[in-house]
């Protein structure tokens, strides 16, 4: 990967590309979010509709995951390039914002899933848990893009990393060998 920059640009604005559609598609399941005022009471029942925005919430999940699995294997595929486990150490900080990208992303899909499971249409008398209608709170959609922007950029800075190590362990084997 390293000896190919055009593919590391590719690859790079590709999974940039995935986390901003991601974070812009939370933003407008945000401003499409059921209100308060769609809520319909009538005595104990309550009734709500689905939200029109779920199609950006879907989009959301799968721009964030396959980014995700993109950055991950442009991270694995150059810790263990040339077929077998490097033997330099590996820097610490890669680990921590791999570490910091998994738990970002695992949030960020908590949120959105079960937002936007929250956000289908809650019957009477079915609501959408023991027979309660539920309200996405305000400023949900809008965190949870911003920890998949936070998951997307720790990750291509984990990329970054390990592919400036691989040219780094290179540029080193051939000053051995010229030396």
């Amino acid at each position: 990967m390293g000896k190919h920059p055009l593919g590391c640009i590719l690859i790079f604005s590709v999974i940039a590309s995935l986390g901003l559609v991601s974070f812009a598609s939370c933003l407008i399941s945000e401003a499409k979010r059921p209100k308060k005022d769609d809520l319909k009471l009538d005595r104990n029942l309550c009734f709500l509709p689905a939200s029109h925005a779920w199609g950006f919430r879907v989009a959301a999940l799968i721009c964030l995951s396959v980014a995700q699995f993109i950055g991950n294997v442009v991270v694995c595929a150059n810790c263990w390039s040339s077929g077998k486990a490097r033997k330099t150490k590996k820097p610490i900080l890669t680990a921590i914002l791999l570490a910091f990208s998994w738990i970002s992303f695992g949030v960020a899909f908590i949120l959105i899933s079960t937002a936007m499971s929250m956000s289908r249409t809650q019957r009477y008398g079915e609501g959408w848990l023991d027979g309660e209608c539920y309200i996405v709170r305000g400023g949900v959609y809008i965190s949870s893009g911003v920890l998949g922007l936070a998951a997307v950029l720790a990750l291509l800075g984990a990329a970054a990393m390990m592919i400036r190590m691989n040219q780094v362990d290179q540029g080193q084997k051939v000053y051995a060998q010229n030396a």
